[in-house]
């Protein structure tokens, strides 16, 4: 008895998914951040007052997108098409999506969020997957064959008359108290490059709180 104890002990260890919300393809998973440079950069820019900070955010799809309308997150198949700096836009599995994740309460800081029409979304998701493969963009400007995290959604998700849903504004790459984090100065620098600072564009904390969506689930 004590043997098949320490050995179910084991296998749930082992597990890479931890139990979270039904979703849906299509449904937008927003990540809390860790403590990388990039992730503390975009934390000084975009955060607002609110207990969670969301510095990425990914496109889940059920069994891998086989199924477009509708499927149940847990399967070894769940995966998500999310653009990263060391990846560009590429599809990995939830799991390891999870993984990246900061932790709250020793679990993974990810909420799921759903469009309340989605009319559009069986596109949206097609769309979106075809620009798997592209790389990620470091210039953070629009319309130029690369996408960071945001980016590829608000480019993606359109409604039925093919208008995007979610709106571009100006972006603020500063701190709270009007300083410029030393990430962005270097960065753009060694890209020869301005800051895009004023430039519509999109990150995972506003699109969070956009009205379209609307809460279905968390790790957490």
């Amino acid at each position: 008895m004590r043997s098949l104890l320490y050995i179910g002990i084991l296998f749930f260890g082992l597990s890479c998914t931890p139990e979270g919300p039904r979703l849906h393809t299509g449904d937008l998973l927003f990540q809390v951040g860790t403590d990388s440079a990039m992730e503390g950069a975009i934390t000084a820019a975009t955060k607002r007052d609110s207990t969670l900070n969301f510095t990425h955010v990914g496109i889940f799809l059920a069994d891998n997108g086989t199924d477009p309308v509708l499927g149940a997150s847990g399967n070894a198949a769940d995966s998500v098409l999310e653009a990263t700096s060391d990846g560009g836009v590429q599809i990995v599995p939830l799991g390891d999506f999870l993984n990246r994740a900061g932790r709250i309460a020793g679990r993974p800081g990810v909420v799921a969020m759903r469009l309340r029409d989605t009319a559009g979304i069986t596109l949206s998701v097609k769309r979106a997957r075809q620009y798997a493969g592209l790389p990620y963009d470091y210039s953070y400007r629009p319309d130029n064959g690369r996408f960071y995290c945001s980016e590829l959604v608000w480019e993606s998700y359109r409604d039925t008359c093919d208008r995007r849903i979610f709106p571009a504004r100006p972006m603020n790459f500063r701190a709270a108290d009007g300083t410029m984090p030393a990430f962005w100065s270097e960065l753009f620098e060694k890209l020869g490059e301005p800051i895009p600072e004023g430039v519509p564009g999109t990150n995972p904390n506003d699109m969070a709180r956009d009205p379209h969506l609307r809460e279905v689930g968390r790790w957490f």
